[in-house]
């Protein structure tokens, strides 16, 4: 499914621009995606649509956001780091941190590697019509041992 959602973000500017579901799921099928990455991937950015909807009001950026032990379980010690870093660099308010946790709780098996959460973060950026600023794009597309030192 992971593998759906990155060739939509590379390939597709915004959710907006990309085919009707039926169109894309052919585009999608005849680039080599098999039918059930497909209906994975198209349910989950539905249910993104959907959480987006839910979650448009606004949240203090005070608050002090606890993880319930469903969600460390899910998400994990390193992606729990991650979402705080984000949040912390201030490029991750509340309401997507909360779609990028409604997300990962969507995925089944735990807990989520982060990876897969860096692509859950992209795209929440994507689905929402936000481009991340290029440090942040860095994070979540170069692996650490990929990374130079200066």
């Amino acid at each position: 499914m992971f593998d759906v959602l990155v060739y939509l973000y590379e390939n597709y500017w915004r959710p907006d621009a990309c085919p009707d579901q039926a169109q894309l799921s052919r585009k999608l099928s005849s680039v080599g995606f098999e039918n059930d990455e497909i209906a994975d991937a198209l349910n989950w950015l539905a249910g993104l649509a959907d959480a987006a909807a839910s979650h448009a009001g606004t949240q203090s950026a005070t608050a002090l956001r606890v993880y319930s032990s469903d969600e460390q379980e899910q998400l994990g010690e390193k992606s729990i780091a991650f979402i705080s870093f984000l949040e912390s660099a201030g490029v991750l308010p509340s309401p997507m941190r909360e779609l990028v946790v409604d997300r990962a709780m969507a995925i089944s098996g735990a807990p989520l590697d982060l990876d897969d959460l860096k692509i859950i973060v992209l795209m929440v950026f994507w689905s929402l019509g936000e481009e991340p600023d290029a440090l942040i794009l860095d994070e979540l597309f170069v692996d650490d041992e990929d990374r130079l030192i200066h």
